[in-house]
């Protein structure tokens, strides 16, 4: 597996073959630890047949370990500088794998040419990271897993449970999808260029959505209202969307959910009751 993977040296000697240089609006800081690369793959835990969705390819340095241990990789890549070099990157070191290479915005996915993917392993731009996430979750209910290497601040956030600090929008968003666990930190020295903060590894694992005859969208939207002023009590964080503060709190009492509560202290199967109470929210 060693032969397959970038170094340091190799990373900056293709970045000057092409003209590349990293571009910070686009968060690209790319791998180079073979390493990390072997531990991210080992973490993802996955399965033989698992077909995987790799997001921001880069230079390639994670695609080659993936494809490496022996699996289907579909990578999404926004920049075409990139996208187009990677299939040659791979063929130099594995040759006929098993890539498909997609040039796309990830918040713009159209259907995927081949077998739906099952698993999402990504080092995910710093800037876009929660909202690619939520997206993906979304709109491909094929992914079972996932292991996403993402900023340590969001790593937090993302696997946080209700009560803890770091608790809020993107923990119960996400929550709503799978459940979500810290899986690693990764140091700041293992890419390049170096980003200012270190890095860590989340896993997800696709749960069914709290069960609940009410949309999405407006578990969602409760979700960003309770948050919005975070130290706010329930009644008053909701009074707007339910329409007055006695419909808040006749609707959080039919939820059963303590109207002086505030939404950092519940999950989102609280959130989805709640939402499944409120009047609905005619547009």
């Amino acid at each position: 597996m060693t032969s397959a993977l970038l170094g340091p040296a190799e990373i900056r000697s293709l970045a000057d073959e092409l003209g590349f240089r990293p571009r910070k609006m686009l968060g690209q800081n790319f791998l180079h630890d073979a390493n990390t690369i072997r531990r991210i793959v080992r973490t993802a835990e996955l399965a033989p047949d698992d077909v995987v969705l790799e997001v921001g390819p880069g230079l390639g340095s994670l695609t080659l370990g993936l494809l490496a241990a022996g699996h289907r990789v579909t990578a999404v890549e926004i920049d075409p500088v990139l996208a187009d070099a990677l299939p040659s990157t791979v063929e130099a070191h594995l040759p006929q794998a098993p890539l498909t290479v997609v040039t796309a915005d990830a918040m713009r996915l159209g259907p995927l040419p081949g077998a739906a993917p099952t698993a999402l392993v990504a080092n995910l731009p710093y800037n876009v990271a929660v909202p690619v996430v939520l997206h993906l979750l979304e709109t491909l209910p094929s992914l079972r897993t996932g292991l996403v290497l993402v900023q340590a601040e969001v790593a937090d956030r993302l696997a946080a449970g209700p009560g803890s600090k770091v608790y809020g929008v993107p923990s119960v968003k996400a929550a709503w999808y799978a459940r979500t666990t810290r899986a690693g930190a990764v140091s700041r020295s293992v890419f390049w260029p170096v980003p200012n903060v270190d890095s860590g590894l989340v896993r997800l694992v696709r749960h069914a959505p709290p069960n609940v005859e009410v949309a999405r969208t407006e578990v969602f939207g409760v979700i960003d209202a309770a948050f919005a002023q975070r130290r706010k009590m329930l009644r008053s964080a909701l009074s707007g969307r339910a329409g007055s503060p006695a419909a808040a709190v006749a609707a959080l009492e039919a939820a059963g959910v303590d109207p002086t509560a505030r939404g950092e202290t519940l999950d989102v199967t609280a959130f989805a009751r709640i939402a499944a109470a409120l009047p609905r929210v005619v547009s």
